[in-house]
């Protein structure tokens, strides 16, 4: 434990680089190149595999997959796994950060005109004891005084977004994905 501690520190100085499973880069590649059905099935697996070993990023597995099912237009398989991806961050303790993806959620399925869909989702968030997002609005002015993120990683190609990050310093942020460290211009 105290090895990875170390080694967790190193990684956010930028001394390290993360060791990004080839299926994370294939399935964000996938995404990129419009294979949403593939890269759903890839983002489950890393999502199941999480799960088992409780690891932080499980969720935003789940949470890819789901939104790759929606864009598959496998819209019941997207709307489980958005509600895994979910649950996952719930359960480990992230309840502003799933408030936060539910609102994001509910509005690109608003977006691509699933209304129903996005209704069910905010019922069920609500249901499930995420808070509302009432500090959300304080959190992305904060993010406006932030320098500039690359919108992928280099690392693993995920898409970075800059109130979605984990801030390491004020011009370093990491990776939701493989944890890279970003710096910001």
């Amino acid at each position: 434990m105290f090895r990875r501690i170390l080694r967790r520190g190193a990684m956010r100085r930028g001394m390290l680089k993360p060791n990004v499973p080839p299926l994370l880069r294939k399935a964000h590649q996938m995404m990129a190149n419009g294979n949403y059905a593939g890269a759903a099935e890839a983002f489950e697996q890393l999502g199941r595999a999480g799960e088992a070993r409780q690891h932080p990023k499980a969720g935003d597995m789940f949470l890819q997959g789901g939104r790759a099912r929606l864009m598959a237009s496998q819209i019941p398989a997207g709307m489980t796994d958005l509600k895994q991806g979910l649950t996952l961050l719930t359960s480990l303790g992230m309840t502003e950060r799933a408030a936060q993806v539910a609102q994001r959620a509910v509005a690109e399925l608003n977006q691509r005109g699933l209304s129903a869909e996005a209704q069910e989702l905010a019922t069920w968030s609500k249901s499930a004891g995420n808070p509302s997002s009432a500090g959300t609005e304080a959190m992305s002015s904060t993010s406006a005084k932030r320098p500039l993120l690359p919108t992928s990683c280099p690392e693993c190609g995920g898409p970075i977004r800059a109130d979605d990050v984990d801030w390491i310093d004020e011009a370093t942020a990491e990776c939701n994905w493989c944890g890279t460290a970003l710096r910001g211009e």
